[in-house]
């Protein structure tokens, strides 16, 4: 066999030199002229698909790279305030409803899994979060996790006024009043002294600027105020703060 030459070049398929004017490869019959070009140099890998590799496996890790910093950028958006400074939005969604996610209690034990809660403490621990993010102006952080919210709210079979007075809150520091007036509407036609549902009232009327409505449900509040808190309560007693507010702006 002749020595082989410059323009012969190497195999595709094996990378073995080629004779001058070969039409196959010695070593593994490939006829010369199909597949990859014949430019390989000896050493080098063997196949199309081995030659793609390398190039695949830094395309993919370019990939990953890039999830990770948009995954990180998107976290902190999501926790921003109204002035747009990032905060402490965790990346898992709320208490460990993410897999992988290991987030804690203010006790320093662990949370437990979102998904593992009953849809009445599924639904509660929602609108706690909410509330929180709303007290401390995170916007991002209240619009984001507002639908799974009332999505749990929505679930619930026989909602108590707490959940519906719940509900009605998120409607509110999400700008729907239209709901939070029917919550209100719905705990007051079952219990019309009911104080929740009356400041909730109060507020979905003040949020469409219906004066003359607020004033009404003012008046409904200060009028059973005392009657009601004697009762004892326990939502009472968990929004007590809120009651005291209310009553408060009532009375201007």
């Amino acid at each position: 066999m002749t020595a082989p030459n410059a323009s012969a070049g190497f195999c595709p398929a094996c990378g073995a030199a080629l004779s001058g004017g070969a039409r196959f490869c010695h070593r593994c019959g490939t006829p010369v002229g199909q597949g990859l070009p014949a430019m390989r140099q000896p050493g080098a890998p063997a196949s199309g698909a081995a030659a793609v590799l390398p190039w695949g496996v830094a395309f993919v890790a370019l990939l990953a790279l890039v999830a990770m910093f948009a995954g990180k950028n998107f976290g902190a958006a999501k926790g921003s305030g109204i002035d747009g400074s990032a905060n402490s939005l965790p990346t898992q969604a709320v208490d460990g409803v993410a897999a992988g996610a290991a987030p804690v209690t203010q006790g320093g034990g662990p949370a437990p899994n979102i998904a593992n809660l009953s849809p009445s403490e599924r639904a509660n621990r929602l609108y706690t979060r909410i509330m929180e993010y709303a007290e401390f102006g995170k916007v991002d952080s209240v619009a984001f996790f507002a639908p799974m919210a009332m999505a749990s709210h929505e679930m619930l079979e026989n909602p108590t006024a707490d959940e519906r007075y719940h509900f009605g809150r998120i409607a509110e520091v999400t700008n729907n009043p239209a709901v939070a007036r029917a919550q209100a509407d719905t705990i007051l036609q079952r219990d019309p002294e009911n104080l929740l549902g009356l400041l909730l009232g109060a507020r979905a009327a003040r949020m469409t600027s219906d004066a003359a409505a607020a004033r009404g449900f003012d008046q409904r509040l200060l009028k059973v105020l005392q009657a009601q808190l004697a009762t004892g309560r326990e939502e009472y007693q968990m929004h007590r703060a809120e009651i005291d507010r209310a009553a408060a702006e009532a009375r201007k």
